[in-house]
């Protein structure tokens, strides 16, 4: 009989997971430490309200209206599929002012920023977006690997070169629509990063995720003012980033707030909100940590963020489980990642030392997953998408239902070892009391 067969116990307290395929989790009440997740609003806003009030009162910039004409080539970059941002809801009251400011559609383009990650389909850019842009206007999708699209405004300070898709240099006015949440390298998603790594090649790409790889999570996840964002958003400023529209959600995706105007004000605003929404407290580290990666569930190369947030809530020598449905494997788009699998953080850089690794936006993602799966803790993974010798080969033990691995897990740490469970892993942030934290190495 399986977990989801038997009645519950009332030693036990049953844990569902976002995924319907996913058996639920029985868990004592005596090791139970926490459950946590994101706050969710009881009722919905409409999102176009939300919208026109940002662009009413755009923070540290003039309204958008009044910095275009209708001469202005104006380039929307829009996040992708991997992202919850309801472009399509959020986008036609701002089409509706810049038609009103007599700006033709013509002059109009749209660049789905996908950083790293797979191209999308037809079918998902009509729901990104709407039909109605699709057939209206001129929609391109940013591919970090085509040499052609780019073209390099400048160099960091080491000399690597920054080059962006060539459609920014093309426009007068670059707007970024996006969402803000907690994230492992830029601290939150949302501002700056529809540039970098949105549209971006990859030298500049692995720079920045390289320089953030050198950091405990502790120090960049959710905290909006840090060296990697700060360059980030000097980067964007570079490439005519000159205005965003973001918005914040809760847990069940309701537009909370929508944020509009300048990249760096008005995303301060937005990380402000969104830090209010996905931080969680929980009361001290557990010694076993599992973790959805709902809603970053496309490959392992998203679904790893559920490990992001497992690195604020999991003690040095506990265990953390990863459920995920992973559709897509591992990293069509890095395949160094399934090769070589998750390493330490030192044992990354003798690799990138060596020159076995030269995708710095790979290395980067191998190591923020190794220094939990690795060098602070035993990771076992349940994933359909993904098979177990896989699982086995880049550092996680294989389980095949939640009940299984935390059984695994118990017989790791100990009978007493007490749990905390991340629900939607992939973007909730835990914050554990800092008396209750160990100075970060």
């Amino acid at each position: 009989m399986t977990t989801g067969d038997r009645p519950a116990n009332a030693e036990e307290r049953r844990i569902f997971f976002s995924y319907p395929d996913v058996p639920p989790l029985d868990v004592p009440l005596k090791n139970l430490l926490a459950v946590i997740e994101p706050k969710a609003s009881p009722s919905t806003s409409a999102v176009e309200p939300l919208v026109e009030r940002a662009l009413d009162s755009p923070a540290g910039s003039e309204r958008l209206e009044q910095q275009i004409s209708p001469n202005t080539r104006v380039l929307f970059l829009v996040d992708d599929i991997t992202r919850q941002t309801p472009a399509a809801a959020v986008l036609p009251p701002v089409l509706a002012r810049l038609r009103a400011r007599g700006v033709p559609a013509c002059n109009i383009r749209f660049l789905i920023a996908a950083g790293t990650h797979a191209r999308m389909t037809r079918e998902e850019l009509e729901r990104k977006l709407g039909a109605s842009v699709l057939n209206d206007y001129e929609v391109r999708i940013h591919h970090w690997r085509e040499e052609s699209e780019l073209h390099e405004i400048g160099k960091t300070s080491d000399g690597t070169p920054i080059r962006m898709n060539r459609l920014l240099g093309e426009a007068d006015f670059v707007i970024g629509i996006g969402q803000i949440v907690p994230h492992r390298v830029m601290g939150f998603t949302g501002g700056a990063t529809i540039v970098q790594p949105g549209v971006s090649g990859p030298e500049i790409t692995g720079y920045t995720h390289w320089k953030s790889a050198l950091f405990p999570g502790a120090e960049i996840l959710g905290h909006a003012e840090n060296s990697v964002r700060q360059e980030v958003e000097q980067i964007a400023r570079e490439a005519g980033l000159r205005f965003i529209i973001n918005v914040v959600m809760d847990a069940k995706t309701n537009v909370m707030e929508v944020v509009a105007g300048d990249p760096v004000q008005a995303h301060r605003k937005g990380a402000a909100a969104s830090r209010e929404i996905y931080g969680v407290r929980q009361p001290r580290f557990a010694d076993i940590v599992v973790v959805e990666s709902f809603p970053a569930d496309f490959d392992l190369w998203q679904a790893a963020k559920g490990i992001y947030s497992s690195e604020l809530a999991v003690r040095e020598g506990g265990v953390v489980i990863l459920i995920t449905p992973c559709p897509h494997g591992v990293a069509e788009e890095h395949p160094e990642v399934e090769r070589l699998g998750y390493h330490g953080l030192e044992e990354v850089k003798q690799l990138v030392a060596r020159k076995e690794i030269r995708d710095l936006v790979a290395a980067a993602h191998l190591a923020h997953v190794g220094r939990v799966t690795h060098d602070r803790a035993r990771a076992i993974m349940v994933s359909p998408g993904i098979p177990p010798e896989i699982q086995r080969r880049i550092g996680f033990e294989s389980a095949s239902t939640p009940q299984a691995a935390l059984e695994r897990a118990l017989a790791l740490a100990g009978s007493k070892a007490q749990i905390a469970v991340l629900r939607h892993g992939g973007d909730v942030l835990p914050l554990v009391p800092e008396n209750a934290r160990p100075a970060v190495a």
